[in-house]
């Protein structure tokens, strides 16, 4: 017969192990703890990408971009040479953040522009998440740059784009070795949500995934529509 002591050490051992257990991973991805960091999405870089087509490609940037804003990410756009060359920022990252000025480059390396690297920095992140046009130079560059600053950093492939497959996987493959680590645009907003009972931002979650999400939003569509009473 188990004594009081006996069973309040049993429920205290339960009660250990379950917030053991609930404990999240330091390297998963939250609201509070990085920056993103969205590079040159911008019309005379989207005509050379090869890596991926324009529909995707602009899906997967539309998804990042209301991943961020929905979870209040802090957020730094920047361009190279915007008037003279490469254009303005994609259409879905401007209707998101019609009030954030992007910092125009002339460096291929965000990191190594004085503007742009007080921008990054100045988030007070030591995770920053990466998603830009070319892969192979205009996220490498940075992403090693961080990484070797003592930044955790993270690329989001998919919301990135290379003149070819090889030149894009090439540069996701160097900077895995350095370090960074790969996502996808719906893992990084299924990561911030992380709970379908946090209610203050699922409903835009589905919302988001049904519009860029592919065949999961249609899914969702799918399931909400047939399984509404009749």
């Amino acid at each position: 017969m188990l004594t009081k002591i006996t069973f309040s050490l049993i429920l205290l051992g339960i009660t250990f192990f379950s917030a053991m257990a609930q404990k999240p991973s330091p390297a998963l991805l939250n609201p509070t703890n990085h920056a993103l960091v969205m590079i040159d999405h911008e019309g005379q870089m989207a005509f050379a990408t090869k890596s991926i087509t324009m529909e995707e490609l602009r899906n997967n940037v539309a998804l990042t971009a209301h991943a961020a804003k929905l979870f209040k990410v802090p957020t730094v756009l920047t361009t190279v040479h915007e008037k003279s060359f490469s254009g303005p920022l994609f259409p879905e990252i401007l209707e998101v953040f019609p009030d954030v000025k992007p910092i125009d480059r002339s460096t291929m390396n965000t990191w190594e522009d004085v503007n742009a690297y007080k921008a990054i920095t100045g988030k007070g992140k030591k995770k920053i998440v990466f998603a830009g046009l070319w892969t192979e130079v205009c996220i490498v560059g940075p992403s090693l740059s961080a990484i070797a600053d003592g930044y955790e950093v993270y690329v989001i492939t998919d919301a990135c784009g290379g003149v070819s497959k090889e030149a894009h996987e090439m540069a996701i493959q160097r900077m895995v070795q350095a370090g960074a680590h790969p996502i996808t645009a719906m893992q990084y907003l299924l990561e911030l949500q992380r709970d379908w009972d946090r209610l203050e931002t699922v409903n835009a979650v589905y919302e988001i995934a049904k519009k860029y999400g592919g065949s999961y939003g249609l899914g969702i569509q799918y399931a909400g529509d047939m399984l509404k009473p009749h």
